[in-house]
């Protein structure tokens, strides 16, 4: 495949997620901020096929977040994708996502982020600090979610990032 193919196949992925009425613009524009080709995914391929993970975890399927395993992190180590993936997901959460099965799923996910090993150096973060960085731009929602949900599995979700993030619920 050629380098203008390939352009052109990016193209039209990105073209996917714009069409979907249930992803909504701040997320759109976070998916189309980055060079998803330009990415080596956890599984060994571009990152381009994340886009559609993306978009379904934006339209509030649990499943999708889920999915992230093995192409963004594994076991307790992340991957290239890691901090675009994250920059979508805060972007999601930002979005306040109304069904609980959802917002447990986002929350579950970066926790698994946010447990993973720096890799960061003393002068320059690696992919877990470029992760904590957009995970520390929800700080209100989780702990909103804390008092809204105590006794929730979003909740004890929601404490563990604030507790890694060294942060009071």
């Amino acid at each position: 495949m050629t380098g203008s193919e390939k352009r052109q196949q990016a193209l039209l992925r990105r073209s996917a997620v714009l069409r979907s009425p249930l992803v909504p613009d701040a997320v759109v524009l976070e998916i189309a901020r980055h060079d998803w080709e330009s990415i080596e995914c956890g599984c060994g391929r571009s990152a381009g096929h994340l886009m559609d993970a993306v978009r379904d975890a934006a339209e509030g399927h649990p499943s999708a977040f889920h999915a992230l395993e093995g192409h963004v992190f594994f076991a307790e180590h992340l991957k290239p994708p890691a901090p675009a993936v994250c920059g979508v997901l805060m972007a999601v959460w930002a979005a306040h996502p109304p069904r609980q099965a959802t917002r447990e799923a986002l929350l579950w996910t970066l926790l698994a982020l946010l447990c993973t090993v720096d890799d960061g150096g003393t002068h320059e973060a690696g992919l877990h600090g470029q992760c904590a960085a957009f995970i520390r731009t929800g700080v209100d929602g989780f702990r909103r979610e804390v008092a809204t949900a105590p006794g929730s599995g979003t909740a004890a979700y929601a404490e563990g990032i604030l507790d890694i993030l060294g942060l009071p619920a």
